[in-house]
C-alpha cells in the first residue's frame, strides 16, 4: 500500500480525494486543509488536519494548491521524508525546496467542483529527480489513471500552454457564442451538438484536417458580413483569429503540406 497525504481543498483536491479513496492499493491517510471551504465535496471518512505540524508519515505528499503557494509551502515541509509532489502544469519541479525528495504529478485536465469525472481517463504527467522516486510516483499514478506520461519541466510547461489554447481559450469562445445568442434571443442549446461534434471529431482527425468555416475558405464576403454584426472585443477576436487561420493555412499550402 502507498501511504498518501493530500494538501489542498480546491477543485483539483476534491477530484484527487475521490480518486485516492477509490484506488485499492492506496492508503489515503490524511488531508490538510487550512479552512472548511468546499468541505461538502470531500469524503468525511478521511482525517482532516489544519496545521502542518500535524502531518503524519507518508510515502507521498501531494500539494494540490495554487501555483503561487507551492514554493513557500515546500519550505515548510523540509522535515518530511516522503516524496513531495506538486500538481501544477506551469511550475517547474525545481520550485520545490531542494532539501525535499521532489516530483510533479500534473493532471492534464480541467476540474470543476460540481462536475464529476472518470479519473481513470485523466492523463497524468509525471516528473521526479531520480528513477527510484519515479517508480514510486508511477505506481501511485497507475492506481489513479490509465494514462501516464513522463515529461520534464520544460516539456510540461509547453504542454500547459497548449492546454490553455485547447481548453481555456476554446471555452471562452463558447462563452462569447452564448453571449451572442442571448443578445439575439436565440437558445444556446442549438449550438451544443456542433460543439460536441467538434470535440468528437478531433479524437479521430487532426485539428488541421477538421478545420472548417469562412476563414479557411477565404470567404471574404461572409467574413465582412460577420464583422458588421460585431463590436468591441468580440469583433477584435473575430478579426484576429480569422486572420490567423487564413495565414496559417495559406502557409501550409505554400509549403506543400497536405492538411
Amino acid at each position: 500500500m502507498i501511504k498518501v497525504v493530500l494538501i489542498g481543498s480546491g477543485n483539483l483536491a476534491s477530484h484527487l480525494s475521490r480518486a485516492l479513496i477509490l484506488a485499492p492499493n492506496i492508503d489515503f491517510v490524511q488531508r490538510l486543509s487550512r479552512n472548511n471551504s468546499n468541505s461538502p465535496y470531500f469524503d468525511p471518512s478521511v482525517p482532516v488536519i489544519r496545521e502542518l505540524s500535524e502531518l503524519t508519515d507518508a510515502d507521498i505528499y501531494i500539494l494540490a494548491v495554487n501555483d503561487d503557494s507551492i514554493e513557500n509551502l515546500s519550505k515548510q515541509l523540509k522535515h518530511l521524508q516522503g516524496l513531495v509532489v506538486h500538481t501544477s502544469g506551469s511550475v517547474a519541479m525545481r520550485i520545490l525546496d531542494p532539501q525535499l525528495r521532489r516530483g510533479v504529478l500534473y493532471p492534464a485536465q480541467s476540474f470543476s467542483l460540481e462536475k464529476k469525472i472518470d479519473f481513470k481517463k485523466v492523463p497524468l504527467v509525471l516528473e521526479t529527480e531520480n528513477e527510484h522516486d519515479y517508480k514510486l510516483l508511477s505506481d501511485l499514478a497507475s492506481e489513479l489513471s490509465d494514462r501516464i506520461y513522463k515529461l520534464d519541466s520544460a516539456g510540461r510547461e509547453k504542454l500547459h500552454v497548449a492546454a490553455v489554447f485547447a481548453n481555456n481559450f476554446s471555452n471562452y469562445m463558447f462563452y462569447c457564442a452564448e453571449e451572442l445568442c442571448i443578445e439575439a434571443g436565440i437558445s444556446f442549446d442549438i449550438l451544443k451538438p456542433m460543439i460536441m461534434e467538434t470535440g468528437m471529431k478531433v479524437q479521430e482527425l487532426s485539428p488541421g484536417k477538421s478545420q472548417t468555416g469562412p476563414a479557411i475558405r477565404n470567404d471574404l464576403q461572409t467574413i465582412n458580413r460577420h464583422l458588421e454584426q460585431l463590436k468591441g472585443d468580440k469583433k477584435v477576436i473575430y478579426e484576429n483569429i480569422t486572420d490567423a487561420i487564413i495565414k496559417s493555412f495559406k502557409m501550409k499550402e505554400k509549403n506543400g503540406k497536405k492538411l
